[in-house]
């Protein structure tokens, strides 16, 4: 198949995969924090975090400058280190596997569902009962779409293991130690430049637990017993300070969670233009033969619309078909490369695409579109009608 294209063969529009939704409001709170002088994490970080945990109904919400740092401090909080493991899904970011590598520990891995990119909580008891090392179940909330986590916290109750969400994808859903704090013991979100609220780099560790808080406000800034701005704010006696643990450098800073705050403000706004999105992909893609839609369940937060082809009905493969839809002006991406499919995890682990069957193949069909709030209607319909085009033009 010869999909190269020429100068004559431009695509009629070009939709990239993703855009942050900024305005005036994000401009303006950056330049306040660099005219006080304060660029590091202070009072706007305070207040980040104060309002972050109101919004998802937590008792602690931590900052940190990467929701990769903010797992593996939950999980130094939880216990994870020398001689222990985390349980996890192959299906997820690098960093969820390598957070408990950082610490000395190690993962292992359980199938998604054959019906979702979610752990399988049957998968987990199987290995719960054979590996007396796991420390923590660590479920990925794909996309937004939240896992069986009723199911995982029996699991973890009767194993006597912590949970510890890796909930990139799920804010604002009701999960991640929140609403309540019926769910895990810790939830890590993401505020990367593609994520449903964004400060470019940064996280957000939410816990119910105060001394697991205590633990992780420690470690995130090299174990010192003293808080930046106490320090630099007190009057008396502020260059005292101890470091009381091998911390680590993981804090956000003020620049950075004055935009936060506002896209904190927007972020209903931001999901129901997502879910409305969602909504008219859905109705175009669910009743052909070509296409699997996304899971939608109860507390979805719409993070990336994964659309899963179906392989009896099309001529190409995933590759090919995501290839003929950058072509045309498709910015898309596939979420994730699987762990079995990343070099230094299958050799140091011995993976194997064929030990996880649900995920090889999920893997082998998915193909994420443009998804972003402020999509305007032609951007949203063109990408149905090039999608669609495309499957109609590589039929079986």
């Amino acid at each position: 198949m010869n999909t190269t294209n020429t100068a004559e063969q431009k695509p009629l529009r070009e939709v990239p995969f993703f855009k942050p939704s900024f305005d005036r409001a994000e401009e303006e709170a950056a330049i306040r924090v660099l005219h006080s002088g304060w660029l590091t994490t202070g009072k706007e970080t305070l207040a980040f975090e104060q309002e972050f945990a109101a919004m998802v109904h937590s008792p602690y919400a931590l900052s940190v400058n990467s929701a990769s740092n903010g797992l593996m401090l939950a999980m130094e909080a939880f216990g994870v280190g020398q001689g222990t493991k985390i349980l996890t899904s192959p299906y997820t970011f690098v960093s969820t596997a390598t957070s408990a590598l950082h610490l000395g520990g190690e993962a292992v891995y359980a199938d998604i569902s054959s019906d979702s990119y979610s752990i399988d909580p049957e998968k987990i008891e199987d290995k719960l009962k054979k590996d007396t090392t796991i420390k923590a179940i660590v479920p990925i909330h794909i996309a937004g779409n939240l896992c069986d986590m009723k199911a995982i916290n029996t699991l973890a109750e009767k194993y006597h293991v912590a949970v510890i969400e890796d909930a990139a994808h799920a804010f604002p859903a009701e999960t991640a130690a929140g609403y309540g704090g019926t769910l895990g013991d810790a939830g890590v979100f993401s505020f990367y430049a593609t994520k449903t609220i964004t400060t470019g780099e940064g996280g957000m560790v939410c816990v119910r637990n105060a001394e697991a808080a205590e633990r992780i406000k420690l470690m995130r800034s090299h174990g010192i017993n003293r808080t930046i701005w106490d320090r630099y704010t007190d009057k008396h006696a502020s260059w005292q300070y101890d470091v009381v643990a091998e911390g680590y450098k993981c804090n956000l800073p003020d620049i950075l969670s004055a935009i936060g705050r506002v896209q904190l403000q927007k972020a209903e706004s931001f999901y129901r233009k997502r879910k409305a999105i969602a909504e008219r992909f859905t109705a175009a893609f669910k009743p052909l033969d070509f296409f699997t839609v996304p899971p939608d369940g109860e507390g979805n937060a719409w993070h990336l619309y994964i659309l899963r082809l179906v392989p009896e009905t099309l001529s190409v493969g995933r590759d090919d078909f995501a290839r003929a839809l950058q072509e045309q002006g498709l910015g898309i991406s596939v979420h994730f490369i699987p762990h079995f499919e990343l070099t230094f995890l299958r050799e140091r682990y011995g993976l194997r695409a064929q030990d996880f069957p649900n995920a090889a193949a999920h893997y082998a069909r998915s193909i994420s579109l443009p998804f972003w709030p402020d999509m305007s209607d032609a951007d949203v319909q063109y990408v149905i009608d090039t999608v669609i085009s495309t499957a109609q033009r590589f039929c079986r």
